[in-house]
């Protein structure tokens, strides 16, 4: 019976609650404007700080007669900047409360707001629109809709100190992509926002701080013009120096960091520049350091990975410097037992964002090791760094596998470690296991290390050919995504290298000759190459013929070839393709099937010859490329054998 009496129960508390809040919204209505002013002053005071009231005033219809207050030309100014507060504070509640607000059109109301005389009105209006659209349930897009409101905000920058900050602050959360980029910049963001960082109010040179690293994320354009912007005479590099220094606070040295970052990156600094190399680089390891906060580490170390990610010097350099390998080591211990952490709210959000610190940490490593073979032997030999890896590999949060997996594909680019720890811990396991099941991007990554753990040196291959790795690839050249096709079918090529007669022949049952010629028709260029080399490698008895690349006997393979006239047309095409490296792929197919010393080679021959390729091969021998002349020659030499 009690479960019966428990809705009736709740019920009849909600009403009470509401009925307690009812009175607020009643005196939105009284036709006396001084008594709706109270009424609207009095519930500012009542939503402050309660979740609850705020829930109940949106629920009982307060937010569409507030913007209609905020909205009529007879609303006094002051009553229209009380709107303005309440509505901003019942925005700073719940996510639900900022839809509830979306629903009610808030947005473009505010926006009109902005036309305004009054400045305390604006700066109400905007500190409104910087908590809306600073919430993830925002849209981002409705600040670009309408094409009058940038150009008015940039005007409204001037106006005071409060409206430099929260549209600074709207700008940084709605700039994402290179879309709103050139939309800022070409409104002349740069100009207007660049004197704001010598501003007196920090919160005013943070959010334009914080302006500048948007902007400037993977953006040239942007990141060349900063660089020569002069403030007071000093330029914009100059300046980020300055605010990375150690007396500043941390969330301006990092944001300062990562302006400085995403310039590099961005081709407008050198990477040998003394601001990356003694500036940048090291405020980044140093956030990295168990003394910061948990954030703190996350950016440094994500934002550190960034930067050094193209650049095996500055890979080096961060390597040595504050003993950055091991430091990261204490990502995966935290919070540990005896944390220093007493804040108990402090303890309960790090324990729940825990798995960001992982994330982290892998994608750092992942960049250290991305070229240099003695900081990869550091980062396998720093504590049961394997085991978490492969740990990480099946972790619930995507975001961690795919770091994982980034960060065990980093380091599977080392012949030595494929051979020793890659094998000692049998990675391939957890990896096949990962490509069973997982997103596109994780997918892409772990397809891509396959293809490495399927050299012919590496240990592994044996097992996960066992392990079905045949039907799976083939499954993979049949992906949407290009990216998956060309792993798929380069991982089949590494397989086909030096491989028994079976594996070519499961190769071309799973793979069919139907796909095949689907894979030499495919519009994307590196599975045109991946695909030829895969024909080459099956068709191929000859080890001398093809350095570095994969090569198998395969009379099977060649039979079947030889009585696809599509695939052979194909081959044929791309003989006379423009692109060079086609040619050779093509040429270095035609051979194998012409090789003089196997069986059948006389039929093969007179078959492609009444196909025309002797006479493309005798073109080829003239072409100004040494090594593709080279080729047909050779080619040719068979017919003359």
């Amino acid at each position: 019976m009690a479960c019966l009496l428990e809705t009736p129960i709740r019920m009849s508390v909600l009403s009470e609650v509401t009925a307690s809040s009812r009175h607020y919204v009643d005196r939105l209505f009284d036709p006396d404007p001084q008594k709706v002013l109270q009424g609207v002053i009095d519930m500012k005071n009542a939503v402050i700080g309660n979740n609850k009231q705020k829930a109940n005033l949106i629920v009982l219809g307060a937010v569409p007669r507030l913007l209609y207050l905020l909205q009529q030309e007879t609303s006094s100014t002051e009553l229209k900047t009380e709107c303005a507060v309440v509505l901003g504070s019942l925005a700073m509640g719940t996510e639900n409360n900022v839809k509830s607000l979306l629903d009610c059109h808030i947005i473009p109301a505010l926006l009109q707001g902005l036309l305004s005389p009054d400045l305390k009105f604006i700066e109400a209006c905007l500190r409104c629109l910087r908590t809306i659209f600073t919430s993830p349930v925002t849209p981002e897009e409705l600040l670009y809709t309408d094409a009058t409101v940038i150009p008015h905000l940039m005007a409204l920058l001037s106006r005071s100190r409060y409206t430099q900050e929260y549209i600074c602050q709207i700008f940084s959360h709605c700039c994402k992509g290179p879309d709103h980029q050139t939309i800022l910049f070409n409104h002349g963001a740069v100009q207007n926002i660049a004197h704001l960082l010598t501003s007196v109010s920090y919160k005013v040179r943070m959010q334009a701080l914080k302006c500048f690293s948007v902007l400037a994320f993977e953006n040239p354009q942007v990141s060349m013009t900063l660089v020569n912007v002069l403030v007071d005479g000093e330029l914009l590099p100059q300046i980020f120096v300055k605010m990375l220094q150690r007396d500043k606070p941390i969330e301006m040295q990092l944001t300062s960091a990562k302006c400085l970052t995403y310039m590099c990156r961005a081709g407008a600094i050198r990477t040998d520049d003394n601001c990356i190399v003694l500036k940048t680089l090291p405020c980044l390891v140093r956030m990295c350091s168990k003394e910061r906060l948990l954030e703190e580490r996350v950016e440094g170390a994500e934002t550190l990975a960034y930067l050094i990610e193209p650049d095996v010097e500055l890979q080096r350099i961060a390597s040595i410097t504050d003993h950055l390998i091991a430091m990261l080591a204490d990502y995966f211990k935290y919070p540990s037992s005896v944390s220093a952490i007493t804040d108990i709210k402090r303890l309960d959000h790090d324990l729940k964002h825990a798995h960001e610190l992982r994330q982290a940490a892998f994608k750092l490593y992942a960049s250290l090791g991305a070229n240099d073979e003695d900081i990869r032997k550091k980062i396998i030999e720093t504590e049961n760094m394997m085991d978490r890896i492969v740990t990480g590999l099946s972790e619930s949060s995507v975001k961690v596998r795919l770091a994982a997996v980034r960060c065990l594909h980093s380091l599977s680019r080392s012949v030595q470690q494929l051979r020793t720890s890659f094998q000692d811990h049998a990675v391939w396991k957890p990896l096949m296991k990962v490509l069973q099941n997982a997103p596109d991007e994780i997918l892409v990554v772990a397809s891509s290390m396959l293809c490495n753990l399927l050299l012919e040196f590496s240990p592994s291959k044996e097992p996960i050919l066992e392990s079905g790795a045949v039907e799976l690839l083939c499954g993979l050249t049949q992906s949407e995504n290009p990216a998956l096709r060309v792993n798929g079918i380069w991982a089949l090529m590494n397989m086909a290298f030096q491989a028994e007669q079976k594996i070519k022949a499961d190769i071309l049952r799973s793979l069919s000759t139907e796909q095949l010629f689907r894979l030499l028709s495919d519009s994307d260029l590196n599975v045109l190459m991946k695909t030829l080399g895969l024909l080459r490698n099956l068709l191929s008895t000859r080890p001398t013929l093809c350095i570095l690349t994969n090569i198998a006997d395969g009379t099977t393979a060649k039979e079947l070839i030889m009585t696809n006239d599509d695939i052979l047309q194909k081959i044929k095409y791309y003989m006379g393709h423009s692109h060079v490296k086609l040619q050779l792929a093509a040429v270095f197919c035609i051979t194998n099937l012409i090789w003089n010393e196997e069986e059948g080679s006389q039929e093969r021959q007179d078959k492609l010859r009444d196909m025309g390729i002797v006479d493309i091969l005798h073109k080829l021998s003239q072409s100004p490329d040494a090594n593709l002349c080279e080729r047909a020659k050779k080619a040719l030499q068979q017919y003359l054998a």
